[in-house]
C-alpha cells in the first residue's frame, strides 16, 4: 500500500473548511484499498477561525495533521512547507475552497501509476470569472513566456500531483527564496502530464489574490525565470544614447551655422522627460532583481511554524 498525502493552505475559509473536508475525505476512502492517506492543512495565519475548526476536526480524524504559521507566509510558501512535512510517497497539492475539485484526485492517481512524476491540472475558467481577470492571467502568462526560458501553460493551476522524488528535489536542492511553483515544476522536469478541470464556483468568502497580490506575484514570476528585462535595460540604452548623440552633434552644427537658435524649452523638456521615464523604469527593473539578491543573501526561513497538529515529536 503506498501513502498518499493531500497538502492544503488555508487562508481565511473558516466558511467553507468544513464542506471541503467532508467533500475530500469521502474521495479518500474511495482510495483506501490502493492508498494510506492524510491530509496536511497548512494555516497562513489565518485571522478568522480556521484553525479552531481545524484543530476540532484533528481531534476527531488522526489522519488530519495541521500546520500553523507564525505570520502570513503566502501560497507559495505554504506549499513549500507542506511538501517540506510530506514524506508520502505521493504529494497532491490543492486548495481549500473548493474550487479544485477533489474528484479529480482518482484520475490524477491514474497518471501517476502510468509512471508520471508530475501530474498538473489545467483549469477551464467558469463563467463567474470576471473578464479583467482573465484578460490579466493571459497578458501576465503571454508575457512570462516571451521571457522566460520555461514554457509555463497559462491556464496551470496549483493543483497537481508530484512524486517522492520530486518532492526530496525541493526539500533539499532547491531553496531559493521566492519561489515561483508553477515554473519550477515545469523546470525540473521528469516525466509530466496534465489533466484539465472545470474551476468551480466558489462556494463561499472571497478570493486572496487582490490585484497588488497578483502583480507581486507576476513580479516574481519574472525576476525567478527570466534576465531578459536586464538585457533589455541595456539594449535600450545604447538605443538612447546614440539618439542622445546624434541630437548634441546636430544642435553643435547648428550652433555654428545660425547665429541665433530658438529657445528649444520644447525639445528639451521633451528629452528630458522621455530619458527620466525610461532610466527610471529599468532602475526600478533592477531593483526587482537586486531586491530578489538582498532576500537570497539575508538567508532567512522560507516560513516560521508556530503549532503543528497530529506530527510526532521528530516531524
Amino acid at each position: 500500500m503506498k501513502t498518499l498525502t493531500i497538502i492544503s493552505p488555508v487562508y481565511n475559509e473558516e466558511e467553507v473548511i468544513n464542506d471541503f473536508y467532508t467533500e475530500l475525505t469521502g474521495v479518500l476512502a474511495g482510495l483506501s484499498p490502493r492508498y494510506q492517506s492524510k491530509i496536511l492543512f497548512v494555516v497562513d495565519r489565518s485571522t478568522d477561525a480556521s484553525f479552531e475548526i481545524l484543530k476540532s476536526i484533528a481531534e476527531q480524524d488522526k489522519a488530519v495533521q495541521i500546520l500553523l504559521m507564525s505570520s502570513r507566509f503566502g501560497h507559495q510558501m505554504s506549499l513549500l512547507a507542506g511538501i517540506d512535512h510530506s514524506d508520502s510517497d505521493v504529494l497532491i497539492m490543492l486548495d481549500s475552497d473548493l474550487q479544485h475539485p477533489p474528484s479529480l484526485i482518482p484520475k490524477m492517481l491514474m497518471k501517476y501509476e502510468q509512471g508520471y512524476d508530475i501530474v498538473y491540472t489545467i483549469r477551464q475558467d467558469s463563467k463567474d470569472i470576471s473578464i479583467f481577470k482573465r484578460l490579466t492571467s493571459k497578458l501576465f502568462y503571454k508575457i512570462i513566456n516571451k521571457l522566460s526560458d520555461v514554457p509555463i501553460n497559462e491556464s496551470a493551476a496549483d493543483f497537481r500531483l508530484i512524486s517522492n522524488r520530486v518532492a526530496k528535489t525541493f526539500k533539499h536542492k532547491i531553496r531559493e527564496r521566492n519561489q515561483f511553483l508553477r515554473g519550477l515544476f515545469s523546470w525540473v522536469g521528469f516525466r509530466s502530464t496534465s489533466i484539465y478541470f472545470q474551476v468551480r464556483k466558489r462556494k463561499a468568502g472571497r478570493s486572496k489574490y487582490s490585484l497588488n497580490r497578483m502583480v507581486q506575484f507576476g513580479l516574481e514570476g519574472v525576476v525567478s525565470f527570466s534576465k531578459k528585462p536586464l538585457k533589455a535595460a541595456i539594449i535600450t540604452g545604447f538605443i538612447f544614447a546614440l539618439f542622445g548623440l546624434i541630437y548634441a552633434l546636430i544642435s553643435v552644427v547648428q550652433y555654428f551655422i545660425y547665429a541665433s537658435l530658438p529657445s528649444g524649452w520644447t525639445t528639451l523638456v521633451f528629452l528630458v522627460s522621455i530619458f527620466s521615464g525610461v532610466q527610471l523604469i529599468f532602475l526600478g527593473i533592477i531593483g526587482e532583481y537586486i531586491g530578489a539578491i538582498f532576500d537570497e543573501v539575508k538567508g532567512r526561513p522560507h516560513y516560521i511554524i508556530e503549532d503543528k497538529v497530529n506530527f510526532h515529536r521528530d516531524e
